[in-house]
């Protein structure tokens, strides 16, 4: 099975259809269930051919010590869709020339022109959010034929993942922030000392502050079985000439061969070089580079999950590296990772930030 990147360049491609449905208010209670969970509505005489299509785009591996996919699709029957109408992700997919009671369903919400769309070829899908529930994406796949649905499926494969994996992204993140517990004064400071600032959870502790080296390392939960860690690291007065799949790797290697190492400094943390993939990565507006891979001890004594953030700051000449890493050796990884990537992408430079967040910053060192 293709291993995937976790995180994935925008992609701005629009879908036109329209669609009526019944459930939308002005007060949906939450979706629940799992963030990697899609439920598909869709006839089980044809599933065998419809699963063909849809899990090469959401039941991709991505890079863990063991395997975990992106998402896991699970097939609902017609009669059982009340059920899941509380779930954050669903997927409808039919056929309509078919003639079951989902191609039936879906023929039924497309408005006149919309169903001319779908069966001129024209059009084939359409996303939604809080049709049934809050924080809820809902995806309609139709097309005449099992084939067509296929070709288009593939065209817009990675919009289609996307969708979802945005949406999920943006749950993990409002669930994570909490202004309450934000260290705003470790914010403050690096804002103030360093020009950047990162939301950073009460939870989490500075382990490393080192001006010299350039290099900011975040620790949460220390020496337990379900640690993440982060770190921010910058080279001044550099051109982005630098910026290549090989330079993050000597990069990282070289800081954590540094930092992260054992008490006795026997071991210490290096690239699984075996296991890293890299894409490039519209992060925050900039081009980035997103590394992602596995790290281990030189030693081979433990290892985990990791993703990476390099970017060029043009206007005060710097490389960016943002890392985030797990240690969960007795639980799944993939929520883990998700947590730290997302929080990663709260990454801002002074120069980004609106004024009236460094003023709130720059009040409390004032204090």
């Amino acid at each position: 099975m293709k291993k995937i990147l976790i995180a994935f360049l925008l992609v701005t491609a629009a879908f036109s259809i329209n669609i009526y449905l019944s459930g939308c208010e002005p007060h949906l209670k939450p979706a629940i269930g799992k963030e990697d969970e899609i439920f598909v509505l869709a006839d089980s005489t044809q599933w065998e051919h419809y699963y063909e299509i849809l899990s090469p785009i959401f039941e991709k591996e991505i890079i863990t010590p063991q395997p975990e996919m992106m998402f896991n699709l699970k097939r609902i029957d017609f009669s059982e869709l009340n059920k899941f109408k509380n779930r954050k992700n669903l997927l409808i997919v039919a056929t309509l020339s078919n003639g079951d009671k989902v191609s039936e369903y879906v023929k039924s919400i497309l408005d006149s022109a919309s169903y001319q769309l779908v069966i001129s070829g024209n059009e084939f899908a359409v996303k939604k959010k809080d049709v049934w529930s809050k924080d809820q994406v809902l995806v309609i796949m139709a097309s005449n034929t099992i084939e067509e649905l296929r070709i288009r499926a593939f065209k817009n494969s990675d919009n289609l993942l996307y969708y979802f994996q945005k949406a999920s992204d943006d749950r993990v993140m409002n669930n994570l922030y909490n202004p309450k517990y934000e260290r705003k004064e470790l914010e403050a400071k690096y804002l103030n000392d360093y020009g950047w600032m990162l939301y950073i959870q009460a939870d989490f502790v500075e382990a490393i502050n080192n001006p010299k080296e350039k290099f900011v390392w975040l620790r949460r939960s220390p020496d337990t079985d379900m640690e993440r860690w982060m770190f921010v690291h910058w080279i001044d007065s550099v051109n982005a000439d630098l910026l290549n799949n090989e330079f993050i790797v000597q990069t990282r290697n070289s800081v954590t061969q540094k930092f992260y190492k054992t008490m006795d400094d026997k071991a210490f943390v290096e690239i699984a070089q075996e296991n890293i993939s890299h894409s490039e990565f519209n992060l925050n507006g900039k081009y980035a580079i997103f590394s992602q891979g596995l790290w281990r001890m030189n030693d081979f004594s433990m290892g985990g999950p990791f993703v990476n953030y390099t970017f060029y700051d043009e206007a005060n000449k710097r490389i960016y590296m943002l890392d985030g890493s797990v240690f969960s050796p007795r639980y799944e990884k993939k929520s883990l990772i998700q947590q730290v990537d997302v929080n990663l992408r709260t990454f801002r430079t002074k120069a980004a930030l609106p004024k009236e967040k460094i003023n709130e910053l720059f009040e409390l060192l004032e204090k």
